[in-house]
């Protein structure tokens, strides 16, 4: 089986670049490490008597809106 280099972590990062786009990448690692950490959890029973605190996601980007007034002809 071959290894993996840099060439080819840079290639698939680009490609996720691509995919995905910048802005959903940050989310999409985050709910992956989240999941990863509950899994290991899950696997070796740690249980914590208190729920970790998440931060808060990012308030919706404002969405810009554009008004047209329509000017009658007759």
């Amino acid at each position: 089986m071959p290894n993996i280099g840099t060439g080819e972590i840079i290639l698939l990062l680009l490609l996720a670049l691509l995919l995905f786009g910048a802005k959903r990448l940050p989310e999409i690692g985050r709910s992956l490490g989240t999941g990863m950490r509950e899994f290991k959890d899950s696997v070796t029973g740690k249980t914590s008597a208190e729920p970790q605190q998440e931060l808060p996601s990012p308030p919706p980007e404002p969405v810009a809106t554009t008004s047209h007034r329509e000017h009658d002809s007759a």
